[in-house]
């Protein structure tokens, strides 16, 4: 028999290798650098761009970010030019395997002593903005943030400084004064989240048993958005937070408005049918601040004994704010909230405490929310899965209102305000 040898391996291996075209990789490469780049450059406004900083903690963040990717950046540049380089410049051309060494000292000590020498310095610079950023003792404003699937409560504990004189309790956004040091005391009733508004700081885990302290500040009046960021069952995505900035006048406003008394919708109209509606549906859960039963005692929810985290949103001026279900919609409708969101500073804080009215109200999603909240936001509410809670939901249930009574229920909560 006559065994001949091939010394072409693929031959051997019944396949052929076709050779790299490096002039058409380079280029194909550039090509798609470039439209990465011209994509990453495309959103003009992001609400949640962690580039531009709106207060103080985002501007020693950004500080510090914005030279370690540019030396970052400029060091990726030279590493990659070089590997071109040697691609194209040792490629193989049939030329004999070069004579291999082992060992350059000076070369080494080079390779190391540069790189331990720039991360030297971008540590002494991140430590003294992780104990600059981690400072309490020039608190002026307090706030108790709480997080739960999947909404954010906002406790405002008593402060005389700033006529709070009762606890404020909310959720969906936080509302500050502009220019004030303010202290979020983070912590969680079921999983762990972490709240990250990146316009006004970094991100700071909500870890159950445990709190956690996050520093705010912003420098103009102005909504902020932000996200949870970490990863907390179905509707993680829809997680959301705002955070609200006024001027000091403004958010005293703002304070004696939470603080006032409920006013009961006049008998005979379709807002107080609504009232009765959510005292038989709504109440189980959701607390509204001087609501009374029929007999005259004050309504208390009991979300402890329905809900898995033990809470709900506290709705007592709920169309003082502009979103709802987890900052996931908004109550305005898009024009209304467009003119809020985009308003000079000067005018921003009387737009905002404006409120919201039934002529902006944005009306659709709320009666999707009403009719079937599941439907419109991925929550563990289905009663047939309710085994490992003990029976108790983890979000708002279809609670199989009629359209009737999604009318008086719209109109009923439009008065809380």
């Amino acid at each position: 028999m006559n065994h001949e040898r091939t010394n072409a391996p693929e031959e051997r291996r019944g396949f052929s290798v076709r050779p790299v075209n490096l002039r058409s990789f380079v280029t194909r490469s550039a090509v798609v650098l470039g439209l990465l780049v011209v994509l990453a450059s495309c959103a003009t406004n992001a609400p949640q761009d962690t580039w531009q900083p709106k207060g103080p903690n985002a501007k020693l963040i950004d500080d510090l970010q914005q030279p370690v990717f540019a030396v970052a950046g400029i060091i990726g540049i030279i590493v990659f030019a070089v590997i071109v380089y040697v691609i194209w410049r040792y490629k193989d051309r049939g030329q004999p395997i070069p004579e291999q060494t082992h060992g350059k000292p000076a070369l080494e000590i080079t390779l190391t002593v540069i790189p331990a020498l720039i991360l030297a310095v971008v540590g002494v610079f991140t430590v003294r903005a992780i104990f600059d950023l981690a400072r309490t003792d020039d608190t002026e404003l307090v706030i108790n943030v709480t997080g739960q699937q999947w909404w954010w409560e906002y406790d405002y504990p008593v402060q005389n400084e700033w006529g709070i004189t009762q606890p404020i309790i909310t959720s969906g956004q936080l509302v500050m004064p502009a220019g004030t040091k303010v202290l979020l005391r983070e912590t969680s009733r079921d999983v762990i989240h972490s709240y990250w508004i990146p316009a006004l700081n970094g991100k700071r885990d909500a870890v159950p048993g445990r709190i956690h302290t996050l520093r705010l500040e912003a420098d103009e009046p102005g909504i902020y958005a932000g996200q949870c960021t970490e990863f907390c069952g179905l509707s993680h995505a829809n997680m959301r937070m705002e955070a609200v900035s006024l001027s000091k006048e403004d958010f005293a406003k703002w304070v004696a408005n939470q603080q006032a008394a409920y006013k009961a919708p006049a008998d005979g109209t379709l807002a107080k049918e609504g009232e009765a509606v959510f005292l038989n549906q709504c109440v189980r859960c959701h607390q509204v601040d001087g609501l009374k039963r029929a007999d005259g005692t004050l309504a208390i929810a009991a979300p402890d004994e329905n809900v898995w985290s033990g809470a709900a949103p506290n709705l007592t001026k709920l169309m003082t704010r502009n979103t709802f279900a987890g900052a996931m919609f908004d109550l305005l409708r898009s024009a209304c909230r467009d003119d809020v969101w985009k308003a000079e500073s000067a005018e921003f804080g009387a737009k905002y405490l404006a409120g919201v009215d039934e002529t902006c109200l944005n009306v659709n999603d709320l009666r999707a929310w009403l009719r079937n909240a599941p439907a419109v936001k991925p929550m563990y509410a289905n009663p047939a899965l309710l085994a490992d809670t003990n029976g108790k939901y983890r979000g708002m249930p279809n609670l199989g209102l009629s359209e009737s009574d999604i009318d008086k229920l719209v109109a009923y909560l439009l008065t809380l305000k």
